[in-house]
């Protein structure tokens, strides 16, 4: 799925720190999201979490019943009319929620989950190609059997990253929060995780370090959080990276931000 702050593009530059899973440990993201990174390192043991209810759902109708949802979602077509008959529309089962949530994942405007104060999907219909893919039945059965044998949960970040021990991996990209020039969401992200909530990271993830865990941290390239995270003993890592949410392309450009990097 398209996430805002997805990492698809960006994983060739943070493989290159990532430590991959050994053998008896595990993987932790608990801002899953997109998953591109859990995905790319194709960890057989992980912990998954995120806040959004739906999201994780959704994640675990792919991994339980994904015949189940590629059914749903085959039946949806491509068109601004029935965008908005499902957008409104609230199904009853969990598969049927799962394929809802890809498929106005697919067709919305740039890819954008967004929610009003009621808690309701608010995202306009997105102007894609004709050719655009919606049920993607090969990519959805190769998403079900990487998250096999994965632990997939609704969960406050510190109560996963408590979990992770020594040797363990520990991955998270929350959403960025400070005010700078390079974050187009700061203003709606700020009502989802607050400063306080990048503090509580920091602290969580130095916890993770001083218990042996590998922890990389994904965030905006502002002073505050160099200031956050330089006193901890993280090494910070510049990783250059192409907007992607703008609608228009003109609109896009290259940003900076920033892989916060602690090993025991």
């Amino acid at each position: 799925m398209k996430w805002a702050g997805g990492k698809r593009f960006l994983l060739p530059q943070l493989l290159e720190y990532v430590e991959r899973p050994s053998a008896g440990s595990t993987y932790f993201e608990p801002f899953l999201g997109g998953g591109a990174v859990f995905f790319a390192v194709g960890s057989p043991a992980a912990v998954l979490a995120d806040a959004s209810g739906e999201l994780i759902e959704t994640y675990l109708a792919v991994r339980d019943c994904v015949d189940h949802v590629i059914k749903h979602l085959r039946g949806l077509k491509h068109s601004e009319a029935e965008y908005y008959r499902i957008r409104k529309s609230r199904p009853r089962l969990a598969t049927t929620r799962a394929a809802r949530f890809i498929y106005l994942n697919k067709t919305c405007f740039n890819g954008l989950y967004r929610v009003n104060l009621r808690g309701e999907f608010n995202v306009p219909f997105g102007r894609h190609p004709s050719t655009l893919v919606v049920c993607n039945e090969d990519q959805l059965r190769a998403a079900s059997a990487a998250l096999q044998g994965t632990d997939i949960t609704v969960r406050d970040f510190a109560e996963t990253m408590r979990l992770a021990k020594r040797g363990d991996t520990v991955y998270c990209d929350p959403p960025y929060t400070v005010a700078h020039s390079n974050n187009g969401f700061v203003e709606y992200n700020a009502h989802v995780f607050s400063w306080i909530d990048q503090e509580r990271l920091a602290t969580a993830a130095a916890d993770c370090v001083a218990r042996g865990a590998h922890v990389y941290v994904s965030n905006a390239d502002h002073p505050s959080i160099r200031r956050l995270y330089e006193p901890l003993g993280f090494r910070i890592v510049t990783i250059n990276r192409w907007t992607t949410m703008a609608g228009s392309s003109s609109k896009r450009f290259q940003s900076r931000e920033l892989l916060l990097v602690g090993e025991a």
